[in-house]
């Protein structure tokens, strides 16, 4: 029963995403052509009524340069996604000429190296912004071909009006496992001005799962200087960010017993 009721949410998801990408990629029967599957077969991928076999999902997610997993994705978020040009802003310069060159030397490892890290974490560091408080932040890592990427999303509360938002932030990058570490390239995509480096190693620990390591950043204004700062990541579970990974997305006092205990060490231990 519940495999059914999961293979019902999933098509209609799939249906609501591929009307929502054909409406900005052109006319049905052209992607139709171009992505060779019959018009018919399609509409029905389009009703939300057919699942289409993992041959012609693998052709829909090549053409619009996704992964399948992403294909399912919550309508909501989706559009979230899209809408912010994570994918976009990633493909165009994964294929730029001079990037090319670069990630071909990051493909050391098998092509499915990384993919015990795959999913979303909560993510803390100490706040940049709100000095003394703890930054939680949803963090999903995901396959797309060839490479492990990444998105997160920082929220900051007013700090006199909790329920109302000062600042939104959202990154995506690459992830690059190599010899048993993680190393992140992040693009900040609301205000694109920031750029940011993180190293990670997996920490196993009272069977919770954790990703402890360090990350830098620089932004083009000097309103945001210059940092350095521990960052713990604690695994959620797989898939892609939900309303529910965003809704725990804010600012805490380091004390906060919401905080793993195992974060709240190596955030405050003193090297």
């Amino acid at each position: 029963m519940n495999t059914d009721v999961n293979e019902t949410a999933q098509t209609r998801n799939l249906g609501a995403n591929l009307r929502f990408l054909c409406e900005r990629q052109g006319t049905v029967s052209n992607i139709c052509r171009k992505i060779k599957i019959n018009r018919q077969q399609f509409n029905k991928y389009l009703s939300g009524l057919h699942l289409p076999s993992v041959q012609n999902q693998r052709l829909i997610a090549n053409f619009f340069g996704l992964s399948r997993s992403v294909l399912f994705a919550d309508p909501e978020e989706f559009r979230t996604l899209m809408e912010g040009n994570y994918f976009h802003a990633i493909d165009t310069l994964r294929n730029s000429k001079r990037m090319a060159p670069f990630l071909d030397t990051l493909l050391v490892d098998e092509k499915s190296s990384g993919d015990e890290y795959i999913g979303v974490y909560d993510r803390y560091q100490y706040s940049s912004i709100y000095k003394g408080k703890v930054l939680r932040s949803a963090y999903c890592i995901y396959r797309n071909r060839d490479f492990l990427q990444h998105y997160y999303i920082e929220r900051f509360p007013n700090l006199e009006s909790p329920d109302k938002i000062d600042f939104v932030f959202k990154y995506h990058g690459f992830t690059i496992p190599m010899d048993g570490r993680i190393f992140s390239l992040d693009f900040e995509a609301v205000q694109k001005n920031e750029m940011t480096f993180g190293i990670y190693a997996p920490v196993q620990r009272s069977s919770k799962s954790f990703l402890m390591g360090i990350t830098s950043g620089i932004a083009a204004t000097m309103l945001r200087p210059p940092y350095s700062t521990k960052v713990a990541m604690h695994f959620r579970g797989p898939g892609l960010l939900n309303r529910e990974h965003l809704e725990r997305v804010t600012t805490l006092e380091k004390g906060d017993r919401s905080i793993p205990t195992e974060v709240q060490q190596y955030l405050s231990s003193v090297d």
